[in-house]
Parts: structure tokens; C-alpha cells; sequence
């Protein structure tokens, strides 16, 4: 264990120097000038100059990057341009709000995808296989902003369970986690219909019905636990999409996680939040993965961590 782990965080630490050094470049080629932002469109090319000399922006390329990776590995993780703050303490403030939609949008994905996938493996041919299988697709296909908008107008504007917006209440986390989850749900309902109908022709499926087990038996205790491993691993890419991926959803719901913050930091070219953001969600995708299998050998003891 001590030397997997260990192989592992050599491996998260390159793939997170992956990460800063493309997000780098590919901030860097962007048109716009965060200097000529930050000074406003009056001021004349001299103040812009030196505001550019403050931040360092016209140094090369790579002198810039290893200067941030030496302030990263100090934990400081820059200022931003635009708000004059430390972006690790406007990360941090964001945190715990992302993680509390991240953990209501992964609950109601596994309840919408668990619950329709199983259904969907024991009707296998029928009609209720067939309509689970159209509303998964309509739900991976809906784009997020139109399922967020058509929940709030019909459980916030017409019938008033939910509060149109905000962030603070259990009623606020309903709609948002709700929006995330059917997205979600309709991936996890069709891998685990596609791992279930596998599981369910196994041998030992078949032994278990002769020797009189029960058909909810059959199904929640001895295919689930087989049929249940990859969907471990999409939670734990699931945990680094939620990071930074529910910018729409967000914003639709007026939530004041890591997503809104990265889309105000894109509209004003804040290099060092969208880099700071970028950053936590490749270590938070890092995690997921490394605590996904870590859970794998749990659910399978066949499964070896080497």
C-alpha cells in the first residue's frame, strides 16, 4: 500500500506540473491583455507599461512560468488582477459551497442513475427498458442551463417549493443538485443497466437463483456489488468536474461556488484565478481517482492495488 500510494502522488505531481504548464501557455496566447485590462481603456500606453512591469508580464514565457511554480510551491498561489485579492484565500472562500452542490449533484446522480439503471437491466426488452433508456439520453443530452431554467420556473416560479435562487438552506441546494444530477443520472443510469445485464448472465447469478435466493436479493446483493465498479471510478472523475465544471449551473442559481468564480476570472482575464481554479480542479480530480481506487478493492477484494 505505502508504495502504491507512493507511485501515485509521483504521478499526481506530474500530472498537476502537466496541468500549470498548459493552462500557462495557453493563457499566454490569449488576445488579450490583462495589463491593458486591469488599467482601463483611458490610460495611456506608458502606465500600461509599467502596470505590465509590476505583474512581471514582460518577462519570457518560461521565466514567468518558474516564477509562479516558485511561488506555488511557497502556497501562494498569486493575486488577482482584477479584485486585489490572494486567489487561494478567494478559492478557499468558494470552496465549501462547491463542495456541498458537489455533494448534493453526486447523491441525486447515483439515486437517478442507480434506481433507473437497475430497473432498466430487469425489464431488459421492454417497454420500461426502452422509455428509461429515451430519458437517459434526453437527460445527457438536455444542455444545463435549459433543465436549470425549466426547474426553477416550475418549482420556484409556479408552484413555490424552492427559493428562485441563493445559496445558504437545504431548499437552496434542492434545484442546483437536482440540475447536476439528471445530467449525471442519465450517464450512470446506462453504465449500470450495461453492467448489471452483464453481471446478471453470470454463473454464479444463476447458481444463486437455484439455490432460491430472491429476485431483490439477486439484484441489490450479488449483481450490484460486481456491477458498481465502474461507476466508482465516474464519481471520482465526477468530483473534479464539479470542481470547476458547474459554471452554467452556477450561475443560473446565483450559487457562490468555484464555477462563478472561474467565469467572472474568464470575462476579466484574471490569469491567476483561472490558473488557481484550473489548479484546484486537476488536484481535486487527482484525489477522486486516487480515492476511487482506493474504494475499488472494498466493493471487489479480487482487485489488488499495485
Amino acid at each position: 500500500m505505502a508504495g502504491y500510494l507512493l507511485r501515485r502522488i509521483i504521478q499526481a505531481l506530474l500530472i498537476l506540473l502537466g496541468v500549470t504548464a498548459i493552462t500557462f501557455i495557453l493563457l499566454y496566447l490569449l488576445p488579450a491583455d490583462p495589463a491593458r485590462q486591469i488599467a482601463g481603456r483611458s490610460a495611456t500606453a506608458a502606465t500600461v507599461q509599467s502596470i505590465r512591469q509590476q505583474l512581471g508580464l514582460d518577462l519570457p514565457l518560461w521565466q514567468q512560468y518558474l516564477r509562479y511554480l516558485g511561488n506555488l510551491v511557497q502556497g501562494d498561489m498569486g493575486r488577482s488582477y482584477i479584485q486585489r485579492t490572494e486567489v487561494a484565500s478567494l478559492v478557499w472562500s468558494r470552496l465549501p459551497a462547491t463542495l456541498l452542490l458537489m455533494a448534493g449533484a453526486i447523491v441525486c446522480e447515483l439515486v437517478i442513475g442507480l434506481g433507473a439503471g437497475i430497473i432498466a437491466a430487469v425489464r431488459r426488452g421492454r417497454p420500461t427498458d426502452t422509455a428509461i433508456m429515451v430519458a437517459s439520453f434526453l437527460g445527457v443530452s438536455a444542455p444545463q442551463f435549459v433543465v436549470g431554467i425549466l426547474l426553477l420556473y416550475v418549482f420556484a416560479v409556479q408552484l413555490g417549493w424552492f427559493p428562485i435562487g441563493g445559496y445558504g438552506t437545504f431548499a437552496h441546494l434542492v434545484l442546483p443538485s437536482l440540475t447536476l444530477g439528471i445530467l449525471g443520472g442519465g450517464w450512470y443510469s446506462r453504465m449500470t443497466r450495461s453492467s448489471m445485464v452483464d453481471v446478471l448472465r453470470q454463473d454464479y447469478i444463476r447458481t444463486a437463483r437455484a439455490k432460491g435466493a430472491t429476485g431483490g436479493r439477486i439484484v441489490l446483493v450479488h449483481a450490484l456489488r460486481n456491477a458498481v465498479l465502474p461507476l466508482i471510478a465516474m464519481i471520482g472523475l465526477d468530483v473534479g468536474i464539479f470542481m470547476s465544471g458547474a459554471v452554467v449551473v452556477e450561475s443560473v442559481f446565483g450559487w457562490p461556488g468555484i464555477g462563478q468564480l472561474t467565469w467572472q476570472a474568464i470575462q476579466q482575464v484574471d490569469i491567476p484565478v483561472i490558473m488557481g481554479v484550473t489548479l484546484t480542479a486537476a488536484l481535486f480530480i487527482v484525489l477522486g481517482n486516487l480515492l476511487a481506487d482506493l474504494i475499488a478493492p472494498l466493493a471487489d477484494p479480487r482487485i489488488k492495488l499495485r
